[in-house]
């Protein structure tokens, strides 16, 4: 399945911009959704995570005209492949797991490069 293309602008915290320099406001920035396509409910990208605590990976979910940030707990589902390394998404994350979510993007460069340097890719 590939991943959802959606893409949102995030202005940047009042208190980052509280905080800046005069003259050095932070930017907003873009997060693409993480996805598959195709999902019903809001778009979902992590921005961090407190390495450890649960509840601690902060999600910015979003809408057409909405964005909200999160702490969600991370899926626990085990990918089935390696038996060791759970789902990167958040707990009850809608359609596939992130082991089956393609970036378009990424593997249309990846079957470029191994095109052009096949001495690369086994």
């Amino acid at each position: 399945m590939n991943q959802c293309t959606a893409v949102a602008l995030l202005p940047p915290p009042a208190y980052a911009v509280a905080l800046a320099d005069p003259g050095q406001s932070p930017e907003a920035g873009h997060v693409l959704c993480e996805l598959g396509e195709g999902h019903a409910e809001d778009h979902a990208a992590m921005l961090w995570d407190q390495d450890g605590w649960p509840g601690s990976a902060v999600w910015v979910r979003w809408d057409a005209g909405d964005a909200r940030l999160a702490p969600l707990p991370w899926c626990s589902v085990l990918d089935p492949r390696t038996a060791d390394a759970a789902c990167g998404l958040f707990a009850g994350h809608p359609a596939a797991h992130d082991w089956e979510v393609v970036d378009p993007t990424g593997a249309a460069i990846t079957e470029e490069l191994a095109r052009l340097h096949p001495h690369l890719f086994r």
